[in-house]
């Protein structure tokens, strides 16, 4: 809280270290355990296949959930690997924070706008895409004078919206909790400032909610990254369905 985050400047552009940083890290915790879950196929699964397997599913259940399989069964790699990468991301930042000097390094990289508007950019994107091939473009542009011509500007209006509530959800939901989370722990370390046993007073009174605000926040990472999935199928499926 506070804190800057680490910025250098490439190409006339500037970047974020930290944001690099915790996405490659989220991609790389990602990719292990994909490859765990499925070096070693059998037909009666077991422990990280188990796992991947009940995530498939799980994604199916939510694909089934806003359009047919046969429509969306296309869909399940990009719900599957969204899933995992929100949920990763969320987590990171709630065992700790790593700071050098004023520079915020280890966090969740959910918790910066940056990334979770573009990812809600790219699903908002890959929608008018798959909608564009699936129906043809003459098709689906007459999908935005429906039922009304005169709902075109609403349309429009609708899929800024639909961007900036789809990213700005996932990222207040994560800063917040990161926010307490630095209070909270702010809190327990302040009173040794004062004295030895104030400091251990402040620790002790600290630990319980520390300990009940990451058990939320475990849940709130798990909801967000639900979330986030389906309604990118959802949005999906408001543009390749044919009954929508």
């Amino acid at each position: 809280m506070g804190h800057e985050a680490p910025t250098f400047k490439l190409f006339g552009l500037w970047f974020s270290a930290s944001n690099m940083l915790m996405i490659t890290i989220a991609s790389v915790i990602v990719f292990i355990i994909a490859v765990l879950g499925t070096r070693t196929l059998a037909m009666k699964p077991t422990g990280a296949q188990n796992f991947m397997e009940w995530v498939m599913d799980f994604v199916r259940g939510i694909i089934k959930s806003s359009m047919d399989w046969q429509t969306g069964g296309r869909f399940q790699i990009l719900g599957i690997t969204l899933l995992m990468y929100i949920l990763v991301s969320n987590f990171l930042g709630l065992p700790f924070a790593v700071i050098f000097g004023h520079e915020l390094w280890w966090k969740s990289p959910t918790a910066d706008p940056t990334i979770t508007l573009t990812l809600a950019v790219m699903v908002v994107g890959l929608s008018h895409y798959y909608g564009i091939k699936m129906k043809g473009a003459r098709e689906y542009g007459k999908d935005f004078f429906k039922p009304m011509s005169f709902m075109f500007p609403l349309k429009i209006i609708e899929e800024f919206a639909n961007t900036l509530t789809l990213g700005l959800r996932l990222f207040g939901n994560i800063y917040a909790g990161e926010i307490l989370l630095g209070l909270i722990a702010g809190m327990a370390v302040s009173g040794y400032g004062e004295s030895f046993f104030g400091g251990i007073l402040g620790t002790i009174g600290a630990f319980i909610p520390m300990i009940a605000w990451q058990g939320f926040s475990i849940f709130v990472g798990a909801i967000q990254a639900y979330i986030f999935t389906m309604l990118t199928m959802v949005y999906i499926s408001h543009k390749v369905s044919t009954d929508h």
